[in-house]
């Protein structure tokens, strides 16, 4: 469902050069079923061909956000042109560079979110985490959507040129600006979240990131994994007090994880 049409058609044109691999465009919809099912499709045929799919949603915060991560020196210049070269050096880069231990990093970042608790005053087990409890089950990408339209975002469907998962960071570096973490350790930890879960990157825009998984996370392990996520994006801390265990009920029955940074 290609189109040359849209709001957004000059952002959309560099995202994809950017991207320089095989792109299809989805106008706004009503139903994001046509969406899916492409993506779907599109996992299967990676699985074969050696690449990753992925839902992009381009709009000029992201483009100057990829712009700035990988071709700094055209920050200042605005437009739609990015250095091919600074870009081809960056993917080599992170997709060649060893990664940190993905556990030892969400580790980390949960020690400080603890710290944090304990700087305002809040008591851990029953301020932050509370009762595993209501939750609910997410299945399908919010990512996708215009809220305010009832319509799905123009989107680009990406068929990224990476072995494995979580090198379309490396490809698409859209994170590294306020607590969103940047290229390596938003990598180290999609790995980890593979090999533990089997959880694929699935959506990207200007904020927002989703994975989709096969299956939920197992129960006994949903509180530890809400804590893991809760340090990579505290914005999921949000709501009355107990809000992880609320996160973690609803993982256990999830197949789609969903991240928000402000």
């Amino acid at each position: 469902m290609k189109s040359e049409a849209g709001p957004n058609e000059r952002v959309c044109e560099a995202v994809m050069k950017y991207l320089g691999c095989e792109c299809t465009r989805f106008e706004p919809m009503e139903d994001d079923a046509p969406i899916v099912e492409a993506y779907h499709r599109a996992r299967e045929e990676g699985a074969r061909a050696g690449f990753v799919p992925l839902l992009v949603k381009a709009d000029s915060v992201l483009w100057e956000c990829l712009k700035v991560n990988t071709c700094p020196e055209h920050r200042v210049r605005g437009g739609f042109s990015f250095d091919a070269e600074s870009l081809a050096e960056y993917r080599r880069h992170a997709l060649s560079a060893p990664l940190q231990d993905g556990r030892l990093f969400l580790e980390e970042l949960a020690d400080c979110r603890r710290r944090w608790a304990a700087a305002a005053c809040q008591d851990w087990e029953k301020d932050v985490l509370g009762e595993m409890k209501g939750g609910e089950a997410d299945n399908f990408f919010i990512g996708c959507w215009d809220l305010f339209s009832g319509r799905t975002f123009p989107l680009i469907l990406a068929k990224i040129p990476v072995k494995h998962p979580w090198e379309v960071f490396a490809w698409l570096p859209f994170g590294g600006w306020n607590s969103c973490p940047d290229t390596p350790r938003l990598m180290a930890a999609a790995r980890y979240w593979f090999e533990q879960y089997g959880a694929v990157p699935a959506v990207v825009t200007r904020d927002t990131l989703e994975f989709e998984l096969a299956a939920p996370a197992p129960e006994e392990r949903a509180m530890e994994l809400a804590v893991e996520q809760y340090g990579l994006c505290p914005d999921l801390n949000q709501g009355e007090g107990g809000a992880i265990g609320k996160l973690a009920d609803g993982l256990r029955q999830s197949t789609v994880w969903h991240f928000w940074w402000d």
